[in-house]
């Protein structure tokens, strides 16, 4: 599955009778999938619907939907008021002798307040069923647009990890290969260290210095957190030729990728060793941030 960044923009537009429609979608950065829906008045009943798409498409990012629906132009209709038409009849009839005997004209009738009332008319439920489908498929081409959006940055996004994990891989392989590191190098500088201390206090048990530096030798070794860096870069690797949403294991890889660096910082006996180990706290730091915009 293609890798996908959390942020995007898509729009989509149409006409379907005599209604014109659009959809904007937004998406950046979010923990989980917040989405923050908004309807013209009388369509709220397609949030079930949108929600549903949404979330089988995406599944991290605060999202905001809005949908605007207008009418190109009104249509009237004439209500008339039988009522207010059998009063007037009746009226007419009880004052026939009084009234001009001629039939009352329809614009006579017009100008009775209440008789005929003019109200914007009413789409049939097949038209409306009609427009609702079309407003739903727009939204199925606006995510369509917004996920193409999404996986483009996400490509982008890729190959700056990739570069980010090879930098990791070679720092590893230089802390790996200090000269410093060497058994030989390590007995040297023991040899020594201890020899400084038994000049300066020559009452301390040899045995027991040896036995002592041996031990601090062993926990300065940096072999299990090179193993692990390894180990992390391989991992993270993996991921990135998988795919999907996999933005929230990345970030906890570029935790355990701080976490050795960190380590090897504190354990380094050497210039070179903490120097690479300053850098690979550098370029993991810019790996994690890149990670952040990740589904």
């Amino acid at each position: 599955m293609p890798l996908q960044s959390m942020t995007g923009f898509a729009r989509r537009e149409g006409t379907v009778g005599r209604y014109r429609w659009a959809w904007e979608l937004r998406s950046v950065n979010g923990k989980g999938l917040d989405l923050r829906l908004r309807f013209p008045p009388g369509l709220e009943q397609m949030e079930t619907e949108v929600r549903k798409q949404l979330a089988d498409r995406f599944s991290r990012g605060n999202m905001q939907i809005s949908l605007s629906v207008t009418a190109a132009e009104a249509q009237l209709e004439a209500v008339l008021n039988s009522e207010a038409l059998a009063a007037v009849m009746a009226l007419r009839k009880e004052l026939g002798d009084l009234l001009d005997p001629s039939p009352l004209r329809l614009d006579t009738l017009l100008t009775i307040r209440g008789l005929v009332d003019f109200r914007e008319a009413k789409d049939d439920d097949q038209a409306m069923g009609a427009r609702d489908q079309a407003i739903l498929d727009g939204l199925v081409g606006a995510l369509a647009d917004l996920q193409a959006m999404r996986e483009g940055e996400g490509e982008a996004l890729a190959r700056l990890l990739h570069g980010h994990i090879d930098r990791i891989a070679s720092l590893t392989a230089v802390v790996e290969n200090d000269p410093s590191r060497t058994p030989q190098e390590i007995a040297r500088r023991l040899a020594g260290q201890i020899a400084a201390l038994i000049e300066g206090v020559p009452s301390l048990d040899r045995d027991r210095l040896h036995a002592e530096a041996a031990l601090l030798a062993t926990k300065a070794d940096l072999r299990e957190e090179i193993d692990r860096l390894k180990a992390h870069v391989l991992a993270a690797r993996d991921l990135l030729e998988k795919g999907g949403p996999v933005g929230r294991k990345l970030d906890f890889l570029a935790q355990e990728f701080n976490r050795e660096s960190n380590t090897i910082c504190s354990k380094s006996n050497a210039a070179a060793v903490t120097t690479a180990g300053i850098e690979l706290k550098v370029v993991i730091d810019q790996f994690r941030e890149q990670v952040q915009n990740l589904e």
